[in-house]
């Protein structure tokens, strides 16, 4: 009886010592099993952008992505977006908001940023296409009809066609828009800078309302502000194919091509989330992304892509911000000493 009570003993030590490797293997392997990892918390990207990506980025990209890291890497993932006029953007950067990309209107707020100290300078340079994701050109919305007949900027300075425009304050859409009126006056002019000089006028002293985006001036002329809105391409043909917009597109014979860059803040890029975020951003450069930006107004720069989206209008004389010397440049010339130094003047008096 006593050797069976041993022996019965013997058994239940074996047998819990089993049980308590068991338990120790099934603890060691839970972090990789399929219910650890639908119980973690899923590992998130904050993303901010200039005021028109919001739907290409949360509706197109981004759900696209998510789906291809699910399926390679059986891992769920979120994004955390937010969207305003870039100069905003890139104060809220500044200041200190946790954004791990951002996505800004014009290179030179990517500047602003290396400047305060949050960037490397030209570290968004290493990026495909120098940092640049998409482009739209600067065109005119009118009215159904357009009853004003207006064909360019140099109608918007006709006398009583009231133009709506974002604020070159907050906007990077305006400020692109400023180098597009000015581009257009000044391109093959005998006189450029007369001409560029003439052509903001008339368009400024034509200004009646201002908004902190391009969106938000969109939702002014919805509204019934004015005659005619300066925007972007992409914000008025998404829209207008979806029929939440009324109005018609008018191509000015010569315009800019905005073109948008993308950043990497790599003070808020944890160690863990680094693979994460740096595919995201390679993600926004290859042909399956560029395809969505296309689908959703935005002009790609794989240039054979845009062939796909018929409703991008002919521009006949485009260009670039390259061709005007570059955004500092611009920014000193164009945008402070004659719109902001001349022009703002001469509209006061």
């Amino acid at each position: 009886m006593l050797l069976q009570s041993r022996v019965v003993r013997r058994r239940a030590r074996t047998a819990g010592l089993f049980a308590g490797g068991i338990a120790l293997f099934a603890y060691a392997l839970w972090p990789w099993t399929p219910m650890a990892k639908e119980g973690r918390p899923p590992r998130t990207i904050v993303f901010y952008g200039f005021s028109i990506l919001g739907e290409a980025i949360n509706k197109g990209v981004f759900p696209d992505f998510q789906r291809r890291w699910r399926e390679a890497r059986g891992e769920h993932i979120e994004l955390v977006s937010s969207f305003a006029g870039s100069g905003t953007i890139t104060n809220q950067v500044i200041l200190g908001v946790p954004a791990h990309l951002a996505l800004l209107s014009l290179e030179l707020d990517a500047d602003k940023l290396a400047e305060a100290g949050v960037l490397r300078s030209g570290s968004w340079k290493s990026f495909p296409f120098q940092g640049v994701v998409n482009r739209t050109p600067f065109v005119i919305l009118v009215r159904p009809g357009n009853p004003k007949g207006i064909h360019g900027f140099a109608d918007l300075g006709r006398p009583g066609v009231r133009v709506v425009h974002p604020d070159p304050m907050t906007s990077g859409g305006a400020n692109w828009a400023i180098v597009a009126e000015y581009g257009a006056g000044a391109r093959n002019a005998a006189d450029p800078a007369s001409a560029g000089h003439a052509m903001l006028l008339g368009v400024w002293k034509n200004v009646v309302a201002q908004a902190a985006s391009a969106r938000a001036a969109r939702t002014q002329f919805e509204n019934g502000f004015g005659d005619a809105l300066v925007t972007y391409e992409q914000e008025a043909i998404f829209d207008l194919s979806r029929g939440k917009l009324e109005g018609e597109v008018v191509y000015p014979r010569s315009t800019v091509l905005s073109e948008h860059t993308l950043v990497r803040v790599e003070r808020n890029v944890s160690r863990r989330d680094r693979d994460l975020v740096d595919a995201f951003a390679a993600f926004l450069f290859s042909e399956e992304a560029q395809q969505i930006f296309v689908r959703y107004g935005f002009r790609s720069v794989l240039e054979p892509l845009n062939a796909a989206n018929p409703a991008f209008g002919a521009i006949e004389d485009p260009f670039r911000i390259g061709d005007v010397g570059g955004w500092k440049r611009a920014k000193r010339e164009i945008v402070e000493d004659v719109w902001k130094k001349r022009v703002l003047e001469e509209i006061k008096k």
